[in-house]
């Protein structure tokens, strides 16, 4: 078998970690049941992360990266604020419902980095991140269409994440597709009107 580096590695045990742990959980995670997903031995993931936590950091950063990613290609360049919130908050929440999976790995993770010290700072990372990225956006279509805001750009991304991190929670939890469009109408309706 031909040897393959580190940095070739990394984003297939990234991608065995994510498809493993989404199916069956974080609690399924482990390092030899992960190599055993891509069919590697054990020691190539203690060789290519060192360590499992570094693993998990790895793909909590993958998860985030590609769910900003897919919001952020779908930010309008020409629509009015209001269209452009609506446009943004419906792109999210298509994501939560195409990638249920992912969304749920996520908590999982998030749970289990708020109890485990060398995590804390991935999961502060996500959050930061996820945060800057939605300041940005509400930051640039107020910009762009010369809506001045109410409240400062932060507070009204941080007032969106936490209603859109509870609707999420209600998704995954009990769903129920009517009241769900009813409660992101209602969250992307007080996040204009904070604005």
């Amino acid at each position: 078998m031909a040897h393959v580096s580190a940095a070739e590695r990394r984003p297939q045990l990234i991608k065995a970690a994510i498809g493993l742990m989404a199916r069956e959980g974080v609690a399924a995670g482990s390092t030899r049941a992960i190599a055993a997903e891509l069919g590697v031995a054990q020691a190539t993931l203690h060789y290519t992360f060192g360590t499992k936590e570094e693993l998990y950091r790895a793909v909590m950063q993958q998860l985030t990266h590609d769910l900003v990613d897919q919001v952020t290609r779908a930010a309008p360049t020409d629509a009015s604020f209001e269209e452009t919130l609506v446009t943004l908050a419906e792109a999210l929440w298509r994501t939560v419902l195409e990638q249920p999976a992912s969304y749920q790995l996520l908590t999982e993770l998030s749970m289990f980095a708020l109890r485990t010290p060398h995590l804390k700072e991935a999961l502060q990372s996500h959050h930061g991140e996820i945060l800057a990225v939605t300041t940005k956006q509400v930051e640039q279509a107020a910009e762009r269409t010369g809506h001045r805001l109410g409240q400062p750009a932060e507070a009204i991304a941080r007032f969106f994440l936490a209603g859109f991190d509870g609707l999420t929670m209600q998704h995954l939890s009990l769903p129920d597709e009517e009241a769900e469009r009813v409660c992101l109408r209602s969250l992307v309706s007080a996040v204009l009107a904070m604005a």
